[in-house]
């Protein structure tokens, strides 16, 4: 018994030490650095760098958000720093740039993922960003895979349900499907578009009404992101097999795949669609090839345009409502004021809303933040 119990503390000594060490390794790492650190009206970023000879800070909020930097400074134990103004309320990316080459803050969390780059996150609290952090009562993300006959195989799907939903076997919702653009995957408006924190708010304020929101892959050739390394098909764009083969899976599988999987209400009133750029167009698409499916139809910085006689279709289909949103420093603002042009030559009544600045995830989160409210009402 007692060398039992010899040998039960000698492995909790080794596993206490083996704790420590690891406790002891990582204080040497950075950890007591903090970056970014929000300070008043300013913001510190830093890193160690040991072995560097120049060391610059990039980021979204710069006049030339491509290519613009700033320097910054060695101090203490290397590690470099730079204190600037802090940017208007807004999520914002940013990386260093060691020697050339560019490098995330090791010290922050928050990071977003574009396609295939992952940028460390700026959230600048203010009213503009209030509903872009994390809620009191949270929905629940999901990624559910439909199979699709048009496409040939099985895809996935980024559905977000609300707080409440799990608890109430009973209850039915709307659905609005949201719809990413060019280089972009069903994980885009999660992690950019700031979608669940988005939603989790304004039902939380009672600004919204509770709804499933759904987000599709909009690459046919793409069984689901590419962080899961699925093979990719190609798909010849110009023969008739293909031709709005996405949009025919949107409308004619996905739908009745989430009304058949998740408590949806079937009706067009019950219906959204909405997106940005390639979703843009691919949402108007949708209205046009099924008018009769969606009473809520919300393009925004669209990569699409619609003919007199397609909206008459949509008129005649009783719309709900029809929110077109651009920036109007944006390369498409022309072809959304045309789009805007056509809705009101054909008498359909709809909301243009126009922001600053340009084909930017800036304006498409403050595109659903603004609609979202305006949804099933």
């Amino acid at each position: 018994m007692k060398r039992t119990l010899m040998t039960i503390l000698m492995v909790l000594a080794v596993a206490g030490t083996m704790g420590a060490q690891e406790l002891s390794n990582f204080a040497r790492g950075n950890q007591r650095i903090v970056s970014p650190d929000i300070q008043g009206d300013s913001v510190t970023f830093s890193l160690k760098a040991d072995y560097a000879t120049v060391v610059k800070l990039s980021g979204s909020w710069m006049a030339n958000p491509w290519g613009g930097t700033i320097d910054m400074t060695r101090g203490e134990n290397n590690v470099w720093s730079v204190k600037i103004p802090l940017p208007a309320p807004e999520i914002y990316t940013y990386n260093f740039v060691v020697d050339g080459v560019a490098v995330n803050d090791p010290q922050n969390v928050l990071v977003q993922r574009d396609g295939t780059r992952y940028l460390p996150m700026l959230i600048v609290p203010g009213e503009r960003t209030e509903n872009y952090v994390e809620a009191k009562t949270h929905g629940t993300v999901s990624h559910p895979w439909y199979d699709s006959a048009i496409l040939g195989y099985s895809r996935r799907l980024t559905v977000y349900t609300p707080y409440g939903y799990e608890n109430n076997p009973k209850k039915k919702y709307p659905v609005l499907y949201l719809l990413h653009g060019a280089g972009g995957d069903e994980e885009a408006w999660i992690s950019m578009g700031r979608t669940a924190q988005i939603l989790d708010n304004l039902i939380e304020k009672g600004l919204a009404e509770p709804m499933i929101v759904v987000m599709p892959n909009g690459n046919p050739g793409q069984q689901a992101a590419r962080t899961l390394n699925i093979p990719e098909k190609n798909i010849n764009w110009r023969s008739e097999e293909y031709r709005d083969a996405y949009v025919r899976s949107l409308c004619t599988e996905i739908v009745p795949f989430i009304e058949k999987n998740f408590r949806a209400i079937p009706k067009p009133a019950s219906r959204a669609i909405a997106g940005l750029s390639m979703g843009g167009g691919h949402t108007i698409s949708a209205s046009i090839l099924y008018p009769e499916l969606f009473d809520y139809i919300c393009p925004l910085s669209a990569a699409g345009r619609a003919t007199p006689e397609q909206i008459a279709a949509l008129k005649k289909a009783g719309v709900k409502l029809y929110f077109l949103a651009c920036g109007d420093a944006d390369f498409l603002f022309e072809g959304s004021k045309a789009l805007d042009q056509t809705l009101t030559e054909q008498g359909l009544d709809h909301t243009f809303f126009v922001s600053d600045g340009g084909h930017t995830w800036s304006n498409w989160r403050l595109y659903l933040n603004t609609f979202a409210p305006k949804l099933f009402k």
